[in-house]
């Protein structure tokens, strides 16, 4: 154990793409724990497009970081001192430990995970929240059913990776991803079993989702929001349910958002708009923890993870990789050596 603690801070409110000035690189003495606590040494941290709205000032369904505290983040990591009786040196466990190489906890909130079931990164993703999203977003908020055509934006992220796969083992007739870019395509077919794949990069998403989607969507799960859900509302279903898990196309605007001018396909198809935060489900994530599981146990679901190294110093450089679209499948930062 090292004893400086490294972290990453909230310097400023970015405007737009948050820049190097908007963080401060601290380091302070590693934390040994009190009575009823333990320390964790943090080997990976989850970078999630929430992230930029935590940033922001203002009403939320979280409340912000404030400026000068360490960033916010789900990691995981392994005990390494403990004065707390359910928590034993050497156990790994998750939580939001933020962006910094220790973390002293009292237990509210932490969960123990198992490396020996998975790499320890993928409960930061298709184990860990990305998932639990992807599977209640789908069953409780879009009320998938067998049969259903399910289209999905932001397909090859953490999130809209297993929403299609899921959506393919629970029966659905169809599932189409929308992606950026060739590779990112390929994979959701090829690897993930997605029926096809929209590239809005280079392709006409209205036009594409007509072809795709011949009968329209039942479930349109949306990452992305802006222009890509304007055309997902033109070919609803009668009675289609829209998820709305997140916006990555706007969090970084700087100007209005207008609201989507195919609005009034709701009220043409009777369908719904409902959006999502995955903390409401939280009793029953052991359940889709444990289902997701042995899907993966069984080959019938993949999770990847876009793992990069570098420690908590390149987080400011590495979460420009989500608005980017550089990472396929769950970013992930690499904080330890293994």
């Amino acid at each position: 154990m090292s004893s400086t603690n490294h972290q990453v801070r909230l310097a400023a409110r970015p405007t737009g793409l948050p820049k190097p000035s908007d963080w401060e690189m601290t380091e302070e003495p590693a934390p040994t724990p009190g009575a009823g606590e333990f320390v964790v040494e943090i080997s990976h941290i989850s970078l999630d497009p929430a992230m930029r709205g935590w940033m922001n000032a203002g009403a939320s369904y979280i409340d912000p970081v404030e400026v000068g505290d360490v960033m916010r983040a789900g990691a995981v990591g392994s005990v390494i001192a403990s004065e707390h009786p359910g928590f034993a040196v050497g156990e790994h466990v998750y939580s939001a430990f933020g962006v910094q190489e220790y973390a002293v906890s009292d237990g509210k909130g932490v969960t123990k995970v198992d490396p020996s079931l998975a790499p320890i990164e993928t409960y930061l993703g298709t184990l860990g929240m990305t998932g639990m999203t992807a599977y209640f977003g789908l069953f409780d908020v879009g009320h998938f059913k067998e049969g259903d055509t399910v289209v999905v934006s932001g397909a090859a992220g953490g999130v809209g990776m297993v929403v299609g796969q899921i959506a393919k083992i629970k029966g659905a007739a169809r599932v189409v991803g929308i992606a950026g870019g060739e590779e990112k395509c390929r994979w959701l077919t090829e690897e993930l079993g997605f029926d096809s794949a929209i590239d809005y990069k280079s392709e006409d998403v209205r036009r594409s989702l007509r072809e795709a989607a011949p009968d329209g969507m039942n479930v349109f799960f949306d990452n992305v929001g802006g222009e890509i859900l304007d055309a997902a509302l033109t070919r609803l279903a009668r009675g289609a349910q829209i998820v709305i898990c997140g916006a990555v196309s706007q969090y970084n605007a700087t100007e209005s958002i207008q609201g989507p001018a195919n609005y009034l396909s709701l009220l043409v198809y009777r369908a719904s708009m409902t959006g999502m935060v995955v903390f409401d489900y939280a009793p029953r994530f052991g359940a889709a923890v444990a289902e997701l599981a042995g899907w993966m146990a069984d080959g019938r679901l993949i999770s990847r993870e876009d793992v990069v190294g570098g420690g908590v110093s390149a987080f400011p450089s590495t979460l420009l990789k989500l608005f980017s679209g550089e990472n396929i499948g769950k970013l992930v930062l690499r904080v330890g050596s293994d």
